[in-house]
């Protein structure tokens, strides 16, 4: 009695790996900016901690050095009060080149409640 073969071909081999490869990639180019996130809405939490407006863009300017943050200045935060309390909030885009002519556009905001 044959039995019958099973398994994945070598042309099936060869594109799952070209899939993962290509995956690898963009998570690769998207890790970075996950990471800056935190590291904003982290400084944007420490602003907020500032007892008026001009103070909470130093202390964001300050830690944006620090955490080398390159897609937010503290001019570009968006500063109310809350009672007696300081709310941090961002907005910003990040544009990942995948090929050609597409692209990856992540849109990331946060606030420091």
């Amino acid at each position: 009695m044959k039995r019958s073969q099973r398994g994945v071909t070598f042309i099936g081999m060869v594109l799952v790996g070209a899939v993962v490869a290509a995956l690898a990639v963009v998570v690769a180019q998207l890790l970075p900016t996950l990471i800056e996130y935190q590291a904003i809405a982290k400084a944007a939490r420490r602003a907020a901690e500032a007892t008026t407006i001009a103070e909470a863009r130093s202390r964001f300017d300050k830690a944006a050095l620090i955490d080398d943050i390159g897609s937010v200045r503290g001019a570009d935060l968006q500063i109310t009060k809350d009672h007696d309390r300081l709310v941090v909030s961002f907005a910003y885009e990040r544009e990942i080149h995948l090929a050609g002519p597409a692209w990856l556009v992540m849109r990331y905001s946060g606030s420091s409640e």
